[in-house]
């Protein structure tokens, strides 16, 4: 993937607030603090397209970005925050089902999970909506550079577990070294592409264009 331009379209909490068409949508979920802005922001090679906050979890609102005119790139709220307060906390579970489950643009999320952390019972239950909602996800491992190479192992190993993942599910990730941005793009772009091609007619089933020519008369 090329980014050739990337534009803030609007911020929303529920349907109404959306955008209208039909591009792809792209959403990325994490832990608050867990690196998601650093990881958008490296992907699209701006500095500062999604800032990064001092206060984990202040962000409340699904942001919409449009990327070279293909798709939207989603920046979905932080969650796992103790000091959040009990009201956004509350506000953020239908929020997020909502806009997984209704949202009909969406082909794939980008869940974020920091190589130090054990996941937290948000991580799986946003893990648990892509699989019910038959949503692929794209499993990003963080801030690979703080850990040698040993405690990356032994850390992935302890996030494989927790989430029920194989390793080729991990891809990993530095904002530091840029380590890992190719294969994500390479792993966003196969959905991208797979959401663009026309459904499959199963055999024996006309297709709509089919339906829609009147049959000929037969002649003699």
């Amino acid at each position: 993937m090329i980014v050739k331009t990337t534009e803030f379209i609007k911020s929303g909490t529920k349907p109404a607030h959306y955008p209208e068409g039909d591009l792809p949508e792209i959403a990325f979920a994490g832990r608050s603090n867990v690196g998601k802005s650093s990881l958008i922001n490296v992907l699209v090679n701006r500095k500062n397209l999604v800032r990064t906050s001092s206060t984990p979890g202040r962000t409340q609102l699904i942001n919409f970005f449009q990327v070279n005119q293909d798709f939207m790139l989603v920046d979905l709220p932080g969650y796992g925050y103790a000091k959040v307060p009990l009201d956004v906390k509350r506000n953020w579970r239908p929020m997020m089902e909502t806009y997984l489950s209704k949202r009909e643009n969406l082909v794939g999320v980008v869940l974020i999970l920091d190589i130090r952390r054990v996941p937290v019972d948000e991580d799986l239950q946003m893990l648990e909506w892509l699989r019910a909602f038959s949503i692929p996800p794209i499993v990003v491992v963080t801030k690979c550079d703080k850990v040698s190479k040993n405690e990356r192992a032994k850390q992935s190993a302890v996030i494989m577990q927790r989430m029920g993942l194989d390793k080729g599910d991990l891809n990993y990730f530095s904002a530091l070294s840029k380590e890992g941005k190719e294969g994500i793009w390479d792993r966003i772009d196969a959905l991208l592409a797979k959401a663009a091609l026309p459904p499959v007619t199963e055999p024996g089933t006309a297709s709509q264009e089919d339906a829609s020519v009147e049959p000929k008369e037969l002649t003699d």
